[in-house]
């Protein structure tokens, strides 16, 4: 294991000013301020660690501090991390651009600077990513003194790289479309029905969600954090409440840690199932698809009973959970049985080769593209990437469960489909071992009082991957700061490469093959 005294020594020496304000937070976190030119030596000398940069979070610090802040994450599958800030003056809101060295800090420092206005110098595409036409141009929304402002459409269109030559056509989709799924628009470049190029945009239902954290107690950002992306209610409640209690130094009960577990994979269950039946339909199999909502249904209903909601709200609370096990309902039987009926119906379909002939090579995401791109969850672990956070970061009481973490190296849909059917049976082992193993005592504790702007997170592995929540409180006890991230920053990215060289009627496959959060990407 690397010694994080090492990476800190490291990164003294490495640094022109060195590194200030240096201190050890909860046993595996260096936290740290550098200077606002040497980013790219700290990013640098981390990854000669192994680590990787999961995170960047601006902040508006001007009416305390003076400035703005830029804070980066770095993470080591080892189970450490280092938190590094940097200040940037407000006459000169300014960074060094980490995008050429680290593909997810291109997302990062686009989406910076269209929410606060800062510009990272250097970046290889400074094009708008949040940002629409209609945004006045000095418009900032997560700035402290953002306000209120008139939005008037000016007609420009967004620049999307253009593809010419001989018989390439445009086809453009969205970004209203048929179904009830939120709105993204899709260009496609074509020649004759083969897509050589794919460019998507995105946020065209920009929430603020971040923005609405601001000024809540902690405790009332939970149902915000549920309602990131309704189908991962658990994931992110779970992150969002971790990240508070890290900040308190509060201990959650053992009887809470494993109900937790419980939760979180009775999401993920209920999640495979369906899009397994979704993929299926896709094909044209709509009996696999029928039969998984079935099964989905019978899932949701176990949910209500747990929480008193279908899709587990309220089950997650600050230092706990706010559920228990009911005593006429086994659980773990619920379960099996669902997953028993899950296992014929895959059967079923997996063996009917018109299925099978569709899903094999198609959207074939390489394991090289995934890793640059830095995908995440099951897209990630179907193109050959090992990563999990349940076992690399442990949280509540994985570190303590038995589990296989399916990985897949085809990167094509039927791999993509595999991984969820994988990881559906997986859960209901995780789930057997968590109620098995759960103690007797309190499912709740208290939060202390949280310290006033200092900076605490979380990671969890949701159905879809790795969410991050960032938390920060002023010094009246309310939320200052809260940095959402889902998998699907990342990952909507990939589905374009993913979907070179296959035809137009294969995107309906590919792009449920993937299912992103639009939700939980257009914050």
């Amino acid at each position: 294991m690397t010694d994080l005294g090492r990476v800190e020594t490291a990164l003294a020496a490495r640094l022109r000013d060195g590194l200030s304000a240096r201190r050890r937070v909860r046993g595996n976190e260096l936290h740290c301020v550098a200077p606002r030119g040497d980013v790219a030596a700290v990013a640098g000398t981390l990854r000669a660690f192994g680590a990787e940069l999961v995170l960047m979070v601006a902040a508006d610090r001007r009416q305390e501090e003076g400035g703005f802040e830029v804070h980066y994450l770095f993470a080591h599958r080892e189970n450490w991390f280092v938190h590094a800030t940097v200040a940037v003056p407000p006459g000169d809101p300014t960074i060094v651009s980490l995008a050429t060295l680290h593909y997810p800090a291109s997302r990062f420092e686009r989406e910076i600077a269209d929410l606060f206005g800062i510009r990272a110098e250097g970046h290889p595409d400074p094009r708008p990513l949040v940002r629409h036409g209609f945004w006045p141009e000095d418009y900032f929304p997560l700035r402290k003194d953002a306000g209120t402002r008139e939005f008037r459409d000016d007609g420009r269109p967004f620049p999307f790289q253009q593809v010419s030559g001989e018989g390439i056509y445009e086809i453009p989709v969205g970004p209203v479309h048929a179904g009830v799924i939120e709105p993204g628009h899709f260009r496609f470049s074509v020649v004759g029905e083969t897509i050589i190029d794919m460019k998507s945009r995105l946020y065209f239902t920009h929430k603020g969600t971040e923005k609405l954290f601001e000024g809540r107690r902690p405790a009332e950002g939970v149902a915000l954090a549920e309602r990131v992306s309704g189908d991962t209610t658990v994931g992110h409640a779970l992150a969002y409440c971790q990240a508070l209690e890290a900040l308190a130094g509060a201990e959650v009960p053992e009887r809470a840690k494993h109900l937790r577990v419980v939760l979180l994979e009775l999401e993920r269950l209920y999640n495979h199932v369906a899009d397994f039946g979704m993929i299926a339909n896709d094909t044209g199999f709509a009996a696999a698809h029928s039969h998984c909502f079935r099964i989905r249904e019978r899932l949701l209903r176990l949910n209500k009973r747990l929480t008193g909601n279908r899709l587990l709200r309220g089950g997650v609370v600050p230092g706990g959970v706010a559920m228990d096990l009911p005593a006429d309902v086994d659980v773990t039987a619920e379960v099996e049985s669902a997953l028993a009926d899950f296992n014929e119906i895959v059967d079923i379909t997996l063996s009917n080769t018109l299925v099978i002939d569709r899903l094999e090579g198609t959207g074939r995401l390489t394991t090289g593209a995934a890793r640059a791109h830095g995908v995440l969850g099951f897209v990630a672990r179907a193109s050959g990437l090992d990563v999990d956070a349940r076992r690399d970061y442990p949280f509540a009481v994985y570190g303590e469960l038995a589990f296989r973490v399916p990985v897949f190296d085809s990167g094509d849909v039927k791999a993509r489909t595999l991984v969820r059917v994988e990881e559906a049976r997986e859960s209901v082992g995780l789930i057997r071992q968590a109620i098995g193993r759960t103690p007797a005592g309190p499912s709740v504790c208290r939060l202390g009082p949280l310290p006033a702007f200092e900076a605490a997170f979380s990671l969890v592995e949701g159905w879809r991957g790795t969410i991050i929540h960032w938390v920060m409180v002023n010094a009246g006890g309310v939320l200052e700061r809260v940095k959402v991230f889902d998998p699907s920053f990342l990952n909507w990215r990939a589905l374009s490469y993913a979907l070179l060289k296959n035809i137009v009627p294969d995107f309906p496959l590919c792009n449920k093959s993937f299912n992103q959060s639009y939700s939980g990407n257009d914050l």
